[in-house]
């Protein structure tokens, strides 16, 4: 049987671990980045480049999709060159970015009304470690049988994928992990500050509350960040948190759901770009109180 031919389009600070993890499994995967100079390292990995989106998927039976925003993925599936070009036959669209239930659904509808390739939003939670050791949450919007079609190379970059209905559930579920993620952003580094402020090592919180009600894998990971003010190599935006967040406030209003904690911790979060600039690391947050 004949290796089932992926493409991974979107090689950023998600997408380049993720990509490079299909590869290093001996995948055949064609890569395409809008800027091609970052494609190198995963050519010269084994993989093959590509000209265009509509180029990568021509011959793929899957195509991963981690672009920015509902904006960029539009721009690759129905833009100059993008995927709607490359005739289909039996592609699935797997799109790994987090957009608004409703901007997947529409598009979702148009790219399968262009060529026939069906979607499925599958949003992933996990941060950059989680992509580079293969360990990412996996939430996934589609047909049963798409979901099983792209199981086996999903695991290759994830712990788990849970089906949780048609499309748009995924996206979904991944603003219901949003507000809890983003909202412990500022939680945690209150819980930081605070301990700093009254004299004790907060780098060491995690050790003290491992076992308890507090323990967790964010607390684990952001605290050694906030209490050292070390945010490199960046495990998420601050622009992109805000993005989820202005999206759950979206769909709260249209669902009649009040969601406070949400709306305070998008403020903290607008608060850090303000301050320290759109690139901001979302764990900057722990940074606004330091002169207050």
């Amino acid at each position: 049987m004949a290796a089932v031919k992926l493409a991974f389009l979107g090689l950023g600070l998600m997408g380049a671990p993720m990509a490079r993890r299909l590869i290093a499994a001996g995948h055949d995967v064609t890569v395409w980045n809008r800027s091609p100079a970052k494609a190198t390292p995963f050519v010269e990995a084994g993989a093959r480049l590509a000209a265009t989106p509509a180029e990568a998927a021509a011959g793929a039976r899957i195509v991963f999709l981690n672009l920015m925003d509902a904006a960029a993925t539009e721009a690759v599936c129905f833009g100059p060159g993008g995927i709607a070009e490359a005739p289909a036959a039996d592609r699935i669209v797997v799109d790994h970015a987090s957009i608004a239930p409703d901007r997947t659904r529409a598009i979702a509808a148009r790219l399968l009304a262009a060529n026939g390739t069906r979607w499925v939003d599958a949003p992933v939670s996990g941060g950059t470690r989680g992509a580079t050791d293969g360990t990412l949450a996996v939430m996934a919007g589609g047909e049963a049988a798409d979901i099983e079609a792209i199981r086996p190379y999903v695991m290759a970059m994830a712990r788990n994928l849970t089906h949780l209905g048609p499309v748009g559930a995924g996206q979904t579920a991944k603003l219901c992990n949003q507000i809890i993620s983003g909202s412990l952003m500022s939680v945690i580094a209150e819980a930081v500050r605070l301990a700093q402020n009254a004299g004790i090592d907060a780098a060491r919180l995690p050790e003290a509350f491992a076992g308890g009600f507090a323990d967790s894998l964010p607390l684990r990971l952001f605290v050694p960040r906030m209490a050292s003010g070390n945010h490199e190599p960046p495990i998420g935006s601050a622009a992109s948190m805000v993005k989820d967040l202005e999206a759950v406030l979206q769909l709260a209003a249209q669902t009649g759901t009040p969601v406070p904690m949400s709306g305070l911790a998008l403020q903290m979060l607008r608060l850090t770009m303000a301050r320290f600039g759109g690139d901001a690391e979302a764990l900057m947050v722990h940074s606004l109180s330091e002169h207050a």
